[in-house]
């Protein structure tokens, strides 16, 4: 039996009756493990986004002037290593089950969505494999989040 299936008294020709509890966990809890850890992978890319932006201006196809928002790469970088680490806290803390983790990565998640989008003319392939982990990472939490909260409490 799995964890969300209580058995009941059923009837004796089938001999395999069970039904759903309240409190019951579905297999969607590894879509919120999924968030977290792509939560904090993504926050890794950010990071390593954001060093090549501070450190290495040559890097990317177009010059500051190119971008949506007329900043320099600096600045730039250090955004991204901002919501880098902030991603990474959340991904651990929704792998905890923690309430406050689930509304911080969603919106650490919508705001490297916006970013990426922002920064796509520097570095298109992987600002949109971002934007792309960002929508599933978001999809993961709000659909699924709770999930994992309850298991956490189960225990």
């Amino acid at each position: 039996m799995t964890e969300a299936y209580r058995p009941t008294t059923g009837s004796a020709s089938t001999g395999h009756s069970a039904t759903h509890t309240a409190d019951a966990i579905s297999g969607w809890v590894g879509w919120v493990v999924f968030a977290g850890l792509m939560l904090i992978l993504l926050g890794f890319f950010q990071v390593i986004e954001g060093l090549v932006a501070i450190f290495d201006r040559g890097y990317y196809l177009v010059g500051a002037e190119g971008l949506v928002v007329n900043v320099d790469y600096t600045a730039w970088g250090w955004l991204h290593v901002a919501i880098g680490v902030i991603a990474v806290a959340a991904g651990l803390g929704l792998l905890a089950g923690n309430m406050l983790a689930r509304v911080v990565g969603v919106v650490i998640a919508i705001v490297s969505a916006v970013v990426n989008l922002a920064f796509i003319a520097a570095y298109p392939v992987w600002s949109t494999i971002l934007i792309a982990v960002d929508v599933i990472v978001i999809y993961a939490i709000v659909v699924h989040g709770r999930e994992l909260q309850n298991r956490q409490h189960s225990r």
